[in-house]
């Protein structure tokens, strides 16, 4: 059997344990001892960047909320021009450290990619600096609208956050919200912003037999 080795720990500002592992070649990140994420299942993030890219003309701005293992900003890339501006918004300075430092051969390099801007601030943030900026936005903050592993995150998903959300896009704009769970009630609120307003199943790995994500995709009116 081969080992799990623990590559590097951190605390979040809220308190929380953070630990990257590696096992078989493969990535983890836990979070107070929970599975947050990892490399194998990566294939939500990959759709998720498809839909965001399918309608952008040759110069985008794109910007993408939650980091993570890269995945959604490796697909992205593939995805637009060298003329493309793409905005990587990330809270944890230490997830874009790791990204460096441990996931190189990952996707780590994509950070110094000619095309990406890497912000670590809070993406709400951005979204609030300026309206018609972007052609898309990615939003991987949090597991699901409802509930939220950091209720910090509400303001993303709540009546103003989502209105915010729309000024930010220019006109025909595209969101796509990840969620680890279907939600009825936002997809219905996302309405009031957005047209073509979709929850589309994903899955988590290639070869899974059932779609276990939600994406939420809307087009700014």
């Amino acid at each position: 059997m081969k080992p799990t080795t623990n590559l590097a720990t951190a605390t979040t500002p809220d308190g929380a344990s953070l630990m990257l592992q590696e096992h078989d070649g493969e990535f983890f990140l836990k979070v107070a001892g929970v599975p947050l994420m990892s490399t194998i299942a990566c294939s939500s993030e990959q759709t998720m960047s498809e839909l965001a890219c399918e309608n952008v003309g040759e110069d985008p701005l794109i910007l993408i909320g939650g980091l993570g293992f890269g995945f959604t900003l490796r697909r992205v890339l593939e995805l637009v021009g060298k003329e493309a501006t793409v905005e990587v918004s990330e809270l944890l300075p230490i997830i874009v450290q790791w990204n460096r430092e441990y996931l190189g051969s990952i996707n780590g390099t994509l950070l110094d990619d000619p095309r990406t801007v890497v912000k670590e601030r809070d993406v709400y943030e951005l979204i609030k600096e300026g309206p018609g900026r972007y052609d898309a936005i990615l939003l991987d903050v949090d597991n699901s609208p409802d509930p939220l592993v950091d209720e910090g995150n509400s303001r993303l998903y709540d009546r103003r956050g989502v209105s915010l959300v729309a000024r930010a896009l220019r006109p025909g704009g595209r969101v796509i919200y990840w969620s680890a769970h279907p939600d009825k009630a936002f997809s219905k609120s996302l309405e009031r912003d957005f047209k073509n307003v979709q929850a589309i199943p994903a899955k988590a790995y290639p070869k899974a037999k059932r779609f276990t994500h939600t994406l939420f995709v809307g087009d700014r009116k």
